[in-house]
């Protein structure tokens, strides 16, 4: 763990270094932000265009919204490193509406309407704040990085559960061989080799499966070269049901996005306000709605980013709007796009599993600051234990209602929702 910052939010590395450095972002958020268009286009059966439409924007629109987050517009933007993309929170009630008659226009009208929930709630941020002392703050911190780490190891055994190519030798060396690089670059390189160690172990973990002939270009012959983005493509539909299912998935999401902000706010060592929450979920809410009338699905803050923000100690928030620049040239040019998707996911693997379990080890240094009483023993215990339980067993919710699997699909939600109930609940020790 980095406990010296190499670069602090407000400091401007040169541009070369810069443009080094938020291709490690990029690299850490491509596969999120393309997975969650991707993913509704093949359950809906869209036609590749249409799906191309939806990826695209995606793109574009987690660019525009990483700058205006990291830079600041006014009262909107939390003015720090992070990094914006499309949320996995809304897939289920995104794929219930797109099943309806109302397809995509019924799902970007849905959350268009919804958005309004995080943009008013927004403005509550600062009362919210006081519900996260430090001891829900660091479960919530800990169960972020705990529900990313099984994401991290399907990417290390190269696919998912079985799969004919899960977790075979080569999968695993390859992986292994990336974390070793990142793990020497960060604890013994200098300078540039320490902060862009993530970039570094993964672009030799690419020429190494490029030798080996691993590498598939299909995707980049196929996609375009120069690509404008098309707003309503799909156009707008206000379903009610699927305006009341979104509105329920922005709720989940301010939640989740303050524990983020959180979780960035101990890797960059800011002290993190109701003022800094309220400017963080009110551009979610702005860039969600923009991301609807530009043809893709709501946004909130990736959790990945902290990670290499805690393993290289680079907390630049310019750094991370170049990350936004590239993003935005991405979705303008998808056969850059293609290229980075063209990764095998054992080289994703093996720097993820680092980043995901650096954000685990800054949890438990918040933790390791609380008092030590049955009643946060209690909070901590409970929290994490029903949060592992959605992340490791999400089955355990299919015989329940659409409405719960909705709501507690996501660990990251379990956890903090019973963090805040619990810290309310629970009656303070006495002296």
């Amino acid at each position: 763990m980095n406990n010296k910052l190499l670069f602090t939010v407000e400091d401007k590395p040169p541009f070369s270094l810069g443009l080094l450095l938020a291709a490690q972002h990029l690299l850490a958020a491509l596969g999120g932000i393309i997975a969650v268009p991707l993913v509704i286009g093949n359950v809906l059966h869209l036609p590749t265009p249409d799906t191309i439409v939806l990826v695209n924007a995606a793109l574009l629109i987690s660019g525009v919204v990483t700058i205006i987050q990291c830079l600041g517009v006014g009262p909107i933007g939390i003015r720090l490193p992070s990094v914006m993309g499309t949320s996995f929170t809304f897939v289920a009630a995104a794929l219930a509406i797109g099943f309806s008659q109302d397809g995509v226009a019924g799902i970007l009208g849905a959350s268009l309407v919804g958005s309004l929930v995080m943009i008013v709630g927004s403005f509550f941020m600062p009362s919210i704040r006081k519900l996260f002392p430090p001891v829900v703050t660091g479960t919530v911190v800990t169960m972020i990085g705990l529900s990313l780490i099984p994401v991290a190891v399907d990417w290390f055994a190269g696919g998912q559960r079985g799969e004919p190519q899960y977790a075979t030798p080569e999968n695993l060396t390859m992986a292994l061989f990336v974390l070793a690089l990142v793990v020497i670059l960060v604890q013994w390189g200098k300078g540039i080799f320490s902060a862009a160690a993530i970039v570094i172990g993964m672009l030799a973990g690419y020429c190494v499966a490029l030798a080996l002939g691993w590498v598939s270009f299909e995707g980049v012959k196929q996609a375009q070269v120069f690509a404008l983005p098309q707003p309503l493509h799909f156009g707008l539909a206000f379903p009610i049901s699927g305006i009341i299912g979104m509105s329920i998935a922005y709720l989940v999401t301010i939640v989740e996005s303050s524990g983020n902000f959180l979780a960035l706010g101990n890797a960059t060592k800011t002290e993190i306000t109701g003022d800094h929450l309220r400017r963080g979920v009110l551009c979610d809410g702005m860039g969600s709605a923009l991301a609807a009338i530009m043809s893709t699905t709501p946004f909130s803050s990736f959790s990945q980013n902290i990670g290499v923000i805690s393993l290289t100690g680079v907390a630049s928030r310019y750094v991370v709007a170049m990350t936004g620049g590239l993003l935005v040239l991405a979705g303008l040019f998808p056969v850059f796009g293609a290229l980075i998707v063209s990764i095998p996911l054992p080289v994703l693997g093996g720097a993820g599993l680092m980043m995901f379990a650096m954000i685990i080890a800054a949890g438990i240094q918040m933790l390791d600051k609380v008092e030590r009483t049955k009643r946060n023993g209690l909070i901590i215990a409970i929290s994490i234990g029903c949060g592992l339980a959605v992340t490791t067993r999400p089955e355990i919710l299919d015989k329940l209602p659409s409405f719960f699997k909705e709501i507690f699909g996501s660990g990251i939600t379990v956890g903090s929702l019973l963090a805040l109930i619990l810290n309310l609940v629970l009656p303070q020790e006495k002296e």
